[in-house]
């Protein structure tokens, strides 16, 4: 009778935990995701609703403790002169829990952004609620959206490209193969990537 007892109430606790620890999936392609106001590293509240002429956003969540993300700077910061004037900005967003990797508190973002000359909004999730949202698990981690009479739709969920340690080896472009369809008016050619980087600090 112990025993079984034993075995219903571990059965219980599994199950409790289970329930209470499944996170979100969070965006697939296709759906229309929610706008957000996060603090930009200049003080200021940012939304995609500011961006009147936008044709749509390349929100990356990613940070400046991850060694993924720092490898993406340049190339983010790339993206973002490529494709701002298109209207495709870039817009950073800070997923992690400051308090587990305090290298990503507010002041360390803005001497990271000036260091390295950012030109786009980088954005502090505070209390996680916008990661889970949208189901990113990494940084950095990618999401295309393209602005349409529903919202932004998501059009392209993963990574930068196939080469995170050398830039001058990328052979495949995702985001940037994905915003140039979408210019075009055309198919997204790979909709979802892998995502490669640190896990998001919770």
């Amino acid at each position: 009778m112990k025993n079984t007892l034993k075995a219903f109430l571990a059965l219980v606790v599994v199950i409790s935990t289970f329930a209470f620890t499944t996170v979100s999936p969070g965006y697939d392609v296709g759906d229309i995701a929610t706008d957000f106001k996060l603090e930009n590293i200049d003080g200021k509240m940012v939304s995609m609703a500011d961006y009147k002429d936008a044709k749509g956003f390349i929100v990356i969540f990613t940070c400046n403790t991850c060694p993924y993300a720092v490898a993406y700077e340049d190339r983010v910061e790339a993206l973002n002169k490529k494709f701002a004037d298109k209207g495709y900005p870039v817009i950073a967003i800070m997923p992690n829990n400051t308090d587990v990797k305090p290298g990503d508190n507010m002041e360390s973002m803005q001497a990271r952004a000036k260091a390295k000359g950012f030109t786009f909004p980088y954005l502090m999730d505070k209390g996680q609620k916008i990661y889970p949202q949208y189901g990113a698990t990494k940084t950095p981690h990618v999401y295309v959206l393209e602005n349409t009479k529903k919202g932004p739709q998501v059009k392209y969920i993963g990574a930068i490209d196939d080469n995170y340690q050398d830039a001058n080896a990328v052979n495949k472009t995702y985001v940037e193969d994905a915003v140039n369809a979408l210019l075009d008016g055309k198919e997204v050619p790979e909709t979802k990537t892998r995502a490669i980087g640190c896990s998001i600090k919770v």
